[in-house]
């Protein structure tokens, strides 16, 4: 492969890459300002949400002239259980707590994988992975005495889980009919969960909540997943784990922008950390990025 060819890949997978990246904060920003303000429960948001991206990622492989077909059962409940754990803890703790923890989490289950797998990242993703963590660190500290221990847990569940999509994901030949596949058998999942809680947790929603399920499933989850699982394509579990610490300092900036909280010079250093970071590990020097062969017990899927 030509280097101008290489540069090519390099840069899709970039801009593939950064568009995830956008969507997963907008995610965070959507569920908070939904579940935040009460504007509907947790587990219809995360019904609706499921649905929604069901439905876009079906109608995106038949109008391509695909069929959607049913997926393995482990990346389905790993999506499920994220999306779930996800929405339950935004009840109990803040935008940027839940950010940092779910990413955080994400970061020990994708590198934890890697080096399984024997994956042995070069001096600069380690010095990137650093620089990266010590900025988020550094954003997370102000918190560290304060989250729900209980709503703190179950983001950490949600991260696991969302590591563990992410990386079952990585080998899927076509990412647009394996998330479709996977969403279309997580939303009944939801369903099936939210009717077995009705008792002890009855369901309510409004017009703004439900609109608000709806775009984090339609375009921040649904395409917002398809494009991720084409960006990991190209990436290390290294590389992906440090690109999404991106999301945390995304979120907060979208949250002062958009949901009115306040923008600390704390916040702009740590950010610029952790950008800085992964701007070290997704740098154009080296080869190409190349995924590990998938372990029994993480197939492809097509």
């Amino acid at each position: 492969m030509g280097s101008g060819s290489i540069d090519l890949v390099r840069a899709r997978t970039a801009g593939l890459t950064a568009l995830a990246m956008s969507a997963f904060a907008a995610n965070s920003l959507l569920c908070r300002a939904a579940l935040g303000r009460g504007a509907v429960d947790p587990l219809t948001f995360t019904s609706v949400r499921l649905v929604a991206g069901a439905l876009t990622l079906a109608l995106l492989v038949t109008s391509r002239g695909g069929r959607p077909r049913l997926g393995a059962w482990p990346p389905v409940l790993a999506l499920a259980g994220y999306a779930v754990f996800f929405s339950l803890a935004y009840t109990r703790i803040p935008a940027a707590v839940g950010a940092l923890a779910l990413f955080g989490a994400v970061q020990v289950t994708m590198i934890g994988r890697g080096l399984v797998a024997g994956e042995r990242p070069a001096p600069r993703e380690w010095l990137g992975l650093a620089l990266s963590l010590g900025g988020l660190a550094g954003l997370l500290l102000p918190g560290l005495a304060s989250p729900d221990p209980l709503g703190l847990g179950l983001m950490l569940v949600a991260g696991m889980a969302w590591g563990a999509y992410s990386l079952l994901g990585r080998g899927a030949a076509d990412p647009l009919a394996a998330n479709a596949a996977s969403f279309a058998l997580a939303a009944p999942l939801a369903l099936a969960t939210q009717l077995a809680a009705l008792r002890v947790a009855p369901p309510h929603a409004t017009t703004p909540g439900l609109l608000l399920a709806s775009v984090s499933g339609a375009l921040a989850s649904g395409l917002g997943y398809a494009v991720w699982y084409a960006a990991l394509r190209g990436l290390s579990a290294t590389q992906a784990a440090v690109a999404q610490l991106s999301v945390p300092p995304l979120a907060a900036l979208g949250a002062v922008m958009f949901l009115g909280e306040s923008l600390s010079a704390r916040l702009l250093v740590s950010a610029a950390a952790i950008l800085g970071g992964i701007s070290l590990c997704l740098s154009p020097s080296g080869p190409i990025a190349k995924s590990p062969a998938p372990r029994p017990g993480f197939p492809p899927r097509g």
